[in-house]
């Protein structure tokens, strides 16, 4: 089967809040296509009347979506093209529609991304925290040890860690990063994005923790957590690190090398120490 014959599957990207945030592309392909497969049909019915949207809608959730697939896979092989959209911002974050995804990319379908509006980047280029590299958590186990480690790793990333909290468990978390060594970490927690009543709030993990036990929040929140700063080298290790190296028959500019490179030393330091 060519690609010319099937139809193609468009995830498209839709408004996390204020309704205007949405594409030109967004709404074009929304109007296009044979059905918009969407989390909670009636979550979407108002952005699509706000754009005079006609297209049918489908459900397409977690509960339905291991039934639904094989079906939607069909009629995209037949030549019918659908748009997945999720209840704000862009699917596939913590949203239903990986399931489909792999299946029309197994079945030779194509897919087509149409970006726009999402809470994690949103949150984190308001932030003011290093963006230039972050691991997403989504929303963290509730308990059990899938929750401790996801924790304990935030806790100890070297760079900005972004995750989804539910609003009644966001001082809870916090306090949990806090006690496994991030208290003193700078964070934000970006709330209800590009609505009425949008607000970032900025200060320590521990800070924020004690801030929102007292003042329980509403709304949509994301949490962003900075990187730990980097520990000061061990010196003494450094030393025994260069003394092999030299031993082994390295030259003094391979030490120097190889203590930055493998070992994160200071250029400074990892020359004074190869010199000695």
């Amino acid at each position: 089967m060519t690609e010319a014959q099937t139809g193609r599957l468009h995830v498209v990207s839709t408004p996390i809040g204020n309704l205007g945030d949405i594409t030109l592309r967004a709404i074009e392909t929304l109007r296009s296509v044979k059905a918009i497969l969407a989390e909670d049909t009636r979550h979407s019915r108002p952005l699509l009347a706000r754009y005079e949207i006609a297209t049918p809608l489908e459900a397409y959730h977690e509960h339905n979506e291991a039934s639904a697939t094989p079906r939607i896979i069909e009629r995209l092989r037949g030549g019918e093209s659908f748009a997945l959209i999720t209840d704000a911002g862009t699917p596939l974050l913590s949203d239903p529609g990986a399931r489909l995804v792999r299946a029309a990319i197994d079945a030779g379908i194509p897919v087509s991304p149409v970006p726009g509006a999402s809470a994690l980047l949103s949150a984190l280029v308001g932030s003011g925290i290093p963006a230039d590299r972050f691991t997403f958590f989504g929303f963290l186990p509730r308990k059990g040890p899938d929750r401790a480690g996801a924790l304990t790793a935030i806790a100890s990333l070297p760079h900005a860690a972004v995750l989804y909290e539910a609003p009644t468990r966001l001082a809870d978390t916090l306090g949990a990063i806090a006690a496994r060594g991030g208290d003193g970490r700078e964070a934000v927690v970006a709330r209800e994005m590009t609505k009425h009543y949008e607000e970032f709030r900025r200060g320590t993990v521990h800070d924020l923790a004690e801030y929102y036990e007292e003042r329980p929040p509403k709304g949509e929140v994301v949490i962003v957590v900075a990187g730990a700063a980097p520990r000061a080298p061990d010196e003494d290790a450094l030393r025994q690190q260069a003394r092999q190296l030299r031993d082994g028959g390295a030259s003094t500019r391979d030490i120097v090398r190889l203590l930055v490179e493998e070992h994160h030393a200071p250029r400074n330091l990892a020359y004074r120490i190869a010199h000695e």
